[in-house]
């Protein structure tokens, strides 16, 4: 072997014996096995995560609008302000308002008075028809026994005509007497002193003016912190000005704007993980998708994009996804609306349609605040029939509604049929003409 190869392969075993040889390799198996775990990485995680961070939390914004006009006499809250619901918030003048709703209960006691009276009416004309078939029954028997006497010449033709002229005014005062009684129990017939037709329309005025009353107080909807206050005292408010908002925190969610490439695989259900910009990447939110937005963002804006121009860039559009949050990590860390997000959603699905046509499974929001004052207004109406009418239930005077049904109600039958002069002069041949029960009245 010569000097020269000697000296070269010295010189090429000594190379990997350097510290930059043994840096090199180093870093070379350090990008190798880098690699190689993103690869594993990538194939079992990576490539089944889509990411975005144009993502924001956002949640219902109550507004508290009125439903009267009225002045503005007080204001209970602040922005920043949590408040529960059903808590006063706005408080507008009452006073109008308390006088419609005292006439209206004056209106409604006469009412109920006059009805009880049309019902004792209808009792006094009842006995008064009575008294008129007594007196007609009492004239007929008086006509036979003259009609016999006088086919024998015991009594004169005069007595016997002034005898048939006393069955006819009988009988048409029987018929006046059955009209009045007709004409009253057409106000009263089949009804109670609280269903009546009058009583129940003036019980709706009452209902109307105590809601009216009842509303010039505003209450919480629902249970949040108070926001966007821009009502000021002594202002004049109309039914629809936004006078607040209250922002129910614990039922926020990410809307998270994904390009519409990266909805290809996106389904209903898919787990996702999120952080906020406000706690940082040490604390992450676990959600699930539960809604794709129908449109993407630039076709709901409020000046949509017109593409058909001869100036056009296509841009990728984006379509907002609705992520609900897990409650309990929401109230362990609670976010506000507005804040940024990042969202990671795990793409992998079991073949699902992308939109599926899933109804609404009920109510997603709801509140029973309101429904206080309809209730008591139904407590106020019937408070003023009971002290007004003895046989309402819970009156202080306490007697039955059952008798009063029955008072109203007439007894069913047919009368006896009766004997009547006929109208062809004395002598001439009696006629029977029965008496049957229509329309609750008798008729001849």
């Amino acid at each position: 072997m010569s000097g020269r190869e000697e000296k070269g392969a010295v010189t090429s075993g000594s190379f990997w014996r350097t510290p930059r040889a043994r840096w090199l390799t180093a870093i070379f198996a350090v990008t190798l096995l880098a690699g190689a775990a993103y690869g594993v990485y990538w194939t079992r995680y990576a490539r089944y995560v889509d990411y975005t961070d144009d993502a924001y939390v956002n949640g219902n914004v109550v507004q508290i609008t009125p439903r009267i006009p009225g002045t503005v006499v007080a204001i209970d809250v602040n922005n920043t302000d949590f408040v529960q619901a059903g808590q006063p918030l706005v408080r507008l003048d009452p006073t109008d308002a308390k006088v419609a709703l005292q006439q209206s209960e004056a209106q409604l006691a006469r009412t109920v008075r006059r009805v009880r009276n049309l019902f004792a009416t209808s009792d006094a004309l009842q006995a008064n028809v009575q008294v008129r078939r007594t007196a007609l029954a009492q004239v007929e028997a008086d006509y036979e026994r003259r009609a016999h006497l006088a086919s024998s010449g015991a009594i004169s033709r005069e007595d016997l005509q002034h005898a048939q002229d006393a069955v006819r005014s009988a009988q048409a005062a029987l018929v006046a007497a059955q009209q009045q009684l007709a004409a009253n129990r057409a106000w009263v017939d089949d009804t109670t002193v609280a269903n009546n037709p009058a009583v129940r329309a003036a019980a709706a005025a009452v209902h109307a003016a105590y809601l009216t009353y009842a509303r010039t107080m505003l209450p919480a909807p629902v249970s949040g912190f108070v926001a966007k206050r821009n009502v000021q005292l002594g202002e004049q408010v109309a039914p629809g000005a936004p006078l607040m908002s209250v922002v129910p925190l614990s039922q926020v969610w990410v809307d998270a704007n994904f390009k519409e490439s990266q909805l290809a695989d996106m389904r209903v259900g898919q787990p996702v993980r999120l952080t906020s910009d406000l706690y940082g990447s040490g604390v992450v939110f676990h959600g699930h998708v539960i809604g794709f937005g129908a449109g993407t963002g630039a076709a709901f804006s409020l000046l949509p994009a017109q593409n058909a121009t001869g100036n056009w860039i296509k841009i990728v559009q984006r379509v907002p996804v609705r992520i609900a949050l897990d409650p309990k990590e929401l109230a362990a860390h609670p976010l506000q609306v507005g804040l940024s997000m990042r969202a990671y959603v795990d793409v992998r699905h079991d073949g699902a349609p992308r939109l599926p046509e899933v109804a609404s499974a009920g109510q997603d929001d709801s509140t029973s605040v309101f429904h206080t004052a309809d209730a008591k207004a139904q407590q106020v109406v019937n408070e003023i029939i009971a002290q007004n009418d003895p046989g309402f239930p819970g009156s202080p005077v306490g007697r039955s509604e059952g008798a009063r049904n029955a008072r109203a109600t007439p007894a069913d039958g047919v009368r006896p049929s009766l004997r009547v002069v006929s109208d062809k002069g004395v002598g001439g041949p009696m006629v029977t003409m029965p008496r049957t029960l229509t329309n609750d009245r008798w008729i001849y």
